[in-house]
């Protein structure tokens, strides 16, 4: 049996399985913990905490609101859209409180994105950081959004602070584009009105879908994957055993500065965090280093969430590597492939070895990590507790352990499915089996490998970007005629992407392509390499073989010795 060969390749106090039925939903364990670590902290930003009983209190108040000064039902969707900020687990949990089903979007979206993502998954409200809100306004009238609650930045701040934070993001710095939008309500104006009627939670069970978390899948066409309670849960346990084991409840400082909205993330700091009342300290904008190391200095801070990208540019700067590592436990990393010299350089710095893992938004995400009494660098780890793994050929055979395929999963993390789409769930979903289109090797300690990929997904700092959706976008040019998208190696986001163009027009530029880009995609997707050609190559019919592309490409650079570094 599949299950049965890795019950015996946990280091001793890792179970191999987990119970999945101790709590009926995510909101359960809000109220464990609230009663558990009342006066603890469970989230901060900008140096303003809030304890777990005011994090109950504050989203009770969010619940209250869509209950009563609203027409949304359980069951209905809203979509929320901030960076990490005090605003995020305070809605997210009492739109969960609700009964609504959250749609975690990137605030960094386009709008062409945005309507996409509001139209198919027909949320009817929406919490918008106010930075973004102009770009809401533009699509809010294809979309069945109601109700839009719009935020700043310092809404969640100390009364003094707020104003001065609130006042320099909008006039001083100029990061809040006008926009208009009359029936709007402030997010601290819900909260007010929220705090005059009692929040009543709605029953939730296990199978009812908690989140829907967009993502290309394993084809590309941006889907919600829905994850429910139980999924959610599960991979909390899942989690917690494989890298749990070191940590004091209530006493943890764990660093959030990768975004809340990406599944990783919530799961880890939302869910594990919250399950072991751990304080989580977010970063609502990690690109800015000077300020982060500042954010750092003097805290005692035992488990740093991240990922290769961040890594690396932590480590660059003179004033991260004095600091103060003494407390620090662990370091995950996830989201992206973790390079060997990074993995060495950051034990070197900080004296905690690196676990990497693996995951898919299918599986509420982490699907294997390193145990962290047995790490096992260039390997993604072991599956996590009551998750079963297997390799398959191209006729979707199962093939014997440690033979080279493509991964598939089953577990209780895995997605109930794509919404509102059992066409694309039944491509990837065979007899409770999850196909993850990447290939794998599982060797004889039971750690998996990715050997490569079996699509065409580019893994740009943890984003999944699907050459479809780009060349997609790029036909549209009056100037173009063919083009392709291959992901090319990066030492900062893992992959860059290159755009091989064919196009009617001799003087257009790589700039005019990248401008193109820029006016229709997020800033992610944006490709940082041009390269024209006369023709692209094909299959007989016509089909663009992006293998035969990243081959090239690959001889190129294995001859060459570079990367892309700018």
């Amino acid at each position: 049996m599949i299950a049965g060969f890795w019950k015996d390749k946990y280091p001793e106090g890792i179970p191999a399985t987990i119970d999945v039925g101790q709590y009926r939903s995510i909101i359960d364990v809000l109220e464990y913990s609230t009663r558990k670590f009342a006066d603890k902290p469970a989230f901060s930003n900008m140096g303003h905490e809030l304890t777990y009983s005011r994090l109950f209190e504050l989203s009770g108040h969010f619940c209250s609101y869509l209950q009563n000064h609203t027409d949304l039902r359980p069951g209905d969707r809203i979509a929320i859209m901030l960076p990490n900020v005090l605003q995020f687990p305070v809605a997210v949990f009492g739109a969960l409180r609700a009964g609504l089903i959250v749609v975690n979007t990137n605030p960094l979206y386009t709008e062409r994105e945005m309507e996409h993502q509001f139209r198919d998954s027909g949320a009817k409200a929406l919490v918008v950081l106010a930075n973004m809100a102009n770009m809401a306004e533009k699509v809010l009238s294809k979309t069945a959004i109601k109700h839009v609650i719009v935020t700043q930045v310092g809404d969640m701040l100390p009364v003094i602070k707020r104003t001065v934070v609130n006042l320099v993001v909008r006039h001083v710095k100029k990061m809040v584009p006008e926009y208009s939008l009359p029936s709007a309500v402030s997010f601290n104006a819900v909260l007010r009105r929220g705090a005059l009627h009692h929040c009543v939670d709605a029953r939730r069970e296990n199978d009812d879908v908690a989140i829907l978390q967009y993502t290309g899948g394993t084809t590309g066409v941006a889907k919600g994957a829905m994850l429910t309670h139980k999924n959610i849960l599960s991979n909390m346990f899942q989690v917690k055993a494989l890298v749990g084991g070191n940590l004091k409840e209530g006493e943890e400082l764990i660093i959030a500065p990768l975004p809340l909205y990406h599944i990783f993330a919530f799961t880890v700091h939302c869910m594990v965090a919250t399950l072991l009342g751990a304080h989580n300290m977010l970063i609502t904008n990690p690109r800015d280093m000077k300020s982060f190391i500042k954010d750092l200095t003097g805290k005692p801070f035992s488990m740093f969430i991240g990922l290769n990208t961040l890594f690396v540019g932590l480590m660059n700067q003179e004033a991260f590597r004095k600091l103060d590592f003494s407390w620090l436990k662990n370091t995950i990393s996830g989201g992206m492939a973790l390079q060997l010299d990074t993995a060495e350089r950051w034990e070197q710095v900080t004296g905690c070895r690196v676990c990497e893992g693996y995951g898919m938004t299918e599986t509420s995400p982490v699907v294997t990590i390193n145990p962290l009494a047995k790490i096992k660098l260039g390997t993604i780890g072991l599956p996590v507790p009551s998750c079963e793994l297997k390799t398959i050929d191209g006729d979707d055979n199962d093939l014997p352990m440690g033979e080279i395929g493509e991964l598939c999963i089953k577990g209780p993390n895995v997605m109930k499915g794509y919404w509102q789409s059992e066409e694309a769930t039944a491509e990837v979903m065979i007899n409770g089996w999850l196909k993850t289109g990447d290939v794998a090797h599982i060797d004889e300690e039971g750690y998996v490998t990715i050997v490569d990929r079996k699509k065409n997904m580019i893994c740009i700092s943890g984003f999944n970007v699907y050459p479809n959706e780009l060349e997609d976008v790029l036909t549209a040019h009056p100037d173009v005629i063919q083009c392709a998208a291959i992901g090319v190696p990066d030492k900062r986001s893992g992959e860059a992407i290159k755009m091989f163009v064919v196009s009617t027009n001799p003087d257009l530029t790589s700039e005019e392509v990248i401008q193109f880009f820029r006016k229709n995609l997020t800033g992610y997707k944006i490709p940082r390499l041009v390269e024209f050609r006369d023709e692209l190559p094909t299959t007989s019919v016509g089909k663009i073989l992006h293998r035969q592309l990243r081959d090239e490409e690959l001889a190129f650079v294995n001859v060459n010795r570079y990367t892309i570094d700018v």
